[in-house]
Order: structure tokens, then C-alpha cells, then sequence
């Protein structure tokens, strides 16, 4: 299911698309907190971001499983990649706490929990969102390193200088 469209691979089509939501998701989250009076506002938009990339991850995985059955097994990229998902539904989860925290308080509404629930759950959210940003680095350098290690070099005098 999750092959090609038009003769392309799926995966780094589908890759893509996180690789961009989900930094700015992790942007997002570490923007909102930092700034409340953004919360409302900006919220909903991080918390979509989030959303789609996290939806997207199982496709970006299983596309990633039927690109291996053409071009090899990609070894660490592929331990790495099955991962994320782990990631990215605590970053999810934390930041729309944190946007429902936010909105409820804005309406008045009594707060839930201790009162120091927002600042706990915005502090979660901070390291979800660079734990976030540390596997999508370690998964885009092996991934780099599988598609690309064996076809450049950086030994000098190779090449135009």
C-alpha cells in the first residue's frame, strides 16, 4: 500500500512532511510555553502540527519497510525511524494539555489539579519537544548516512576545489 505514487517511493515523500511538522510542532510547543499569551492564539496550530506529524509516522514507517524490500535494509535508520512514534504522542499529548490548560483558565473556568499543574505539564512538554528534536536528528543523520555514506567522500583532492 505504502510503496510508490507515479513511480516514486512513498517514503521520502511521507518523510518529508514530518520532518517539517514535527520541528515545528517542537518549535511550537517550546514557543507557547515560553510565551503563554501566545497559547491561545498559537495553540491550536501546534497542536495540529503535532497531529499530523504524529499520524504521519506510521506511514513514513511502513513506506520506509516496502522501500527496503528495493533497495536493502538501512540498518540503524530503520531501528531509529520504528521509534519516533514514541516520541512524538507524549509531545502530542503534552502540548495539548497545555493548550487545554490554557483555554480553560481563559474561560474561567475552576483549574484542574494543583496550581502548579500548568507550569509541570509546560516543563514535560519543553523536554518532550528536545527529546523530539534529538531522535529526528539521529534518524535524518543515519537515514543520511544509509542513502548517501558509500556515494560521498570528504577526502580532500577528490572532486573540483
Amino acid at each position: 500500500m505504502f510503496d510508490l505514487i507515479n513511480g516514486l517511493p512513498v517514503h521520502p515523500l511521507v518523510v518529508h512532511a514530518v520532518v517539517v511538522l514535527l520541528p515545528l510542532a517542537m518549535i511550537g510547543t517550546i514557543a507557547i510555553v515560553v510565551r503563554p499569551a501566545w497559547r491561545l492564539t498559537y495553540g491550536p496550530l501546534v497542536v495540529a502540527c503535532a497531529a499530523i506529524a504524529t499520524i504521519l509516522i506510521p506511514v513514513a514507517t511502513s513506506s520506509g519497510e516496502q522501500l527496503e524490500k528495493h533497495v536493502g535494509d538501512p540498518g540503524e535508520h530503520a531501528e531509529l525511524g520504528d521509534q519516533l512514534i514514541w516520541f512524538a504522542i507524549p509531545l502530542l499529548v503534552l502540548v495539548l494539555a497545555v493548550v487545554v490548560l490554557a483555554r480553560r483558565q481563559a474561560s474561567g473556568k475552576p483549574p484542574i489539579g494543583p496550581s502548579a499543574l500548568p507550569t509541570v505539564v509546560g516543563v514535560l512538554a519543553i523536554v518532550a519537544a528536545l527529546a523530539t528534536t534529538v531522535q529526528v536528528y539521529r534518524i535524518g543523520d543515519s537515514g543520511a548516512k544509509a542513502a548517501w555514506g558509500d556515494q560521498v567522500t570528504s577526502s580532500s583532492g577528490e572532486g573540483g576545489e
